[in-house]
């Protein structure tokens, strides 16, 4: 098996403002628990009991993108696959992405970047972000992403989709990965309904693959019935080769334990399913031995 989406963090090593902060309440519940480190030998433990073996690590907001890749890259060669390959922060809007994406292409690991659109609804509005998908200069460097051979993953929210899906399905040779199936945040039956129609557009562009990760941000008392519609609908409209299993660890560790989280998407994923879901989606997709 394949984790294609987590995290990790050594907080003397570096600086991840949006989790030290005390007494932030976030979209995605309290941090106060996984405010310490979370080292590739703790994840390795809980994952490979799993039958996990392999892994990618996306890039969780440091001050010192750099500084975050070049550790995680170092927590590779300490640790053979564990992670496998990292997607990388870039800001593309900036006048110096190109030399960003130099420098993060001199590390082994990285095989793309992650520039966050849209996290939740509240907190977009006061950073700013989905405003990326407007800005002419991020939009432009998609392309370069394709030449270099890089992928790029994307979070954001429903209402963000049909402009996203213009963007990114003009961009046919760019690789990208929707982060946290679109972040259905909205979990009654209209709400799922709605996500579930917003998605289409995205699901439509062939380059596009989707994660089943982070479900617990939005839902902190999850059961595996409750992420069934969402689990449904994704794979009808991707197809299993089109998505890839994701733990969003150590921040949906807030909402249940690893072996919970892999138990319950082993029970919604048709069998027939697995090996496309749990490994083979994400070994092509990131490009893994």
């Amino acid at each position: 098996m394949i984790d294609a989406h987590h995290h990790l963090w050594n907080l003397s090593t570096v600086n991840y403002p949006w989790l030290m902060e005390k007494g932030a309440k976030r979209f995605f519940g309290d941090p106060t628990p996984i405010q310490r480190n979370y080292e590739a030998a703790e994840f390795s433990t809980e994952a490979g009991a799993e039958g996990v073996t392999q892994s990618v690590h996306i890039q969780v907001g440091a001050d010192d993108p750099w500084a975050e890749a070049v550790w995680v890259d170092g927590q590779a060669q300490e640790t053979p696959g564990w992670p496998a390959a990292q997607v990388a922060f870039c800001d593309l809007a900036d006048g110096d992405a190109e030399l960003q994406l130099d420098r993060l292409m001199s590390l082994p690991t990285v095989r793309g970047v992650r520039q966050i659109v849209g996290r939740a609804a509240e907190e977009d509005a006061a950073s700013g972000t989905n405003a990326l998908l407007s800005n002419s200069d991020f939009v432009a460097r998609l392309g370069v992403l394709a030449e270099e051979g890089l992928s790029f993953d994307l979070q954001l929210t429903p209402p963000l989709m049909a402009q996203a899906a213009d963007i990114f399905g003009a961009q046919p040779d760019l690789q990208v990965a929707l982060c946290h199936a679109g972040s259905p945040h909205d979990r009654s039956p209209d709400g799922l309904a709605l996500w579930a129609e917003q998605l289409k557009p995205l699901s439509g562009c062939p380059n596009i693959t989707c994660k089943l990760s982070g479900l617990g941000m939005f839902d902190h008392g999850w059961t595996p019935e409750r992420f069934r519609p969402i689990v449904d609908v994704v794979l009808e409209q991707f197809g299993a080769e089109r998505v890839m299993f994701g733990s969003n660890f150590p921040v949906d560790k807030l909402t249940s334990s690893y072996a919970d989280l892999v138990a319950a998407y082993r029970d919604l994923i048709p069998a027939q399913d697995h090996d496309a879901v749990f490994r083979a989606t994400a070994a092509r997709f990131y490009r893994l031995d």
